[in-house]
Order: structure tokens, then sequence, then C-alpha cells
């Protein structure tokens, strides 16, 4: 085999290895989005202002600032709400290693990284109806709990496709060589 081919058979097999057999961005679920929030907002707004009107006309007016309030703290709430919803976790699996990245909501970033032939991971079942409640990835010396945000049923999918993701790293890369 001639240099130049054994070279460019070298580089697909480098780029063959480290493709990513997973890859999975998890993120927090948010079951209103921005039209929901608007028409809570203005349901809120609308019953507080009926409210400061006939509080008002009945000579009642020392309540009013308290209906304002409860329009702030409602929209207080939705906010750190959905700043919460920044948070996401990034998981690749490639023949060579298993990275988890989780940042918070504050933009704050960790990584870990296991070695995929020595990592197994573990799921936590509850007894009664054998959902799954967690996750771990186990390296022996250390766990690291993921997927800690999703509900049971979407944890399990999860749990699933990263097994076989899993095995498949395990296995190692397939290698092909010409003549």
């Amino acid at each position: 085999m001639s240099s130049g081919k054994a070279d460019a058979v070298l580089d697909a097999e480098a780029r063959a290895e480290e493709a990513p057999l997973f890859a999975a961005l998890l993120t927090p679920h948010r079951s209103m989005g921005w039209p929901g929030f608007l028409a809570v907002m203005a349901a809120v707004g609308l019953v507080n202002l009926v409210g400061a009107v006939i509080f008002f006309s009945i000579g009642a007016w020392p309540v009013l600032p308290f209906l304002g309030l409860d329009v702030l703290i409602i929209f207080l709430a939705f906010r750190a709400n959905y700043r919460h919803a920044r948070a996401f976790e990034e998981v690749i699996v490639t023949p060579t290693e298993i990275l988890v990245r989780k940042v918070t909501w504050h933009g704050q970033a960790r990584e870990w990284r296991f070695n995929p032939a020595w990592t197994r991971l573990h799921q936590t079942r509850d007894d009664e109806d054998g959902q799954v409640l967690g996750l771990t990835l186990d390296e022996g010396r250390r766990q690291l709990d993921i997927a800690t945000f999703l509900p049971p049923v979407e944890r399990e999918g999860f749990g699933k496709a990263l097994t076989v993701a899993l095995a498949e790293a395990r296995r190692g890369p397939v290698r092909t060589h010409f003549d």
C-alpha cells in the first residue's frame, strides 16, 4: 500500500474513532411558552383590575397596592422559572470517551469524562411501578447522576439509548482495511 493510501486510511479511522456514537442535549421541560405566559399575565392583571375597581368604589383603597403586589409576585415567579430553564446537560459518547457537560442556569459549566470500557450505567427503579427514578454513570471510583431533570418516562428512554451507545463504544471502532 502506498504511503498516501495508508495515511488516508489512518485519518479515516481516527475520524471514525472520534465520531459521536450518541449525543444528547437534555433541557428542563417547561409546559408554558411565551403566548401562554402572556395569556396568564393578562388574565391575572384583568382579575386584579376588576378587584381594584370594586375595592376602590367601596372605599377600600388601601387594598390596591396588595393587588398590584399580587401581579408582581406572579410575574417574578414566572421569570425565575424561565431563567432556570436555561440549564442543560449534554451527553456525548464516542468510542474513546463519555463526555458529560452540565451547565447551570447561571451559565457555570462542569465537565466529566469517563472511559466507556470501564463505565456502567445504573438505573434506580421504583419498587412499586418500575419507573426509572435515576440514572448514574459508574466508573468504579466515581459516580455521576445524569438526566436528573427528565421525567421518569423520558429518563427510561434516554437510559435505553445510552446503554446501546455504551455497548457500541465497548465493541470499539469498526476498522476497514483496503488492500
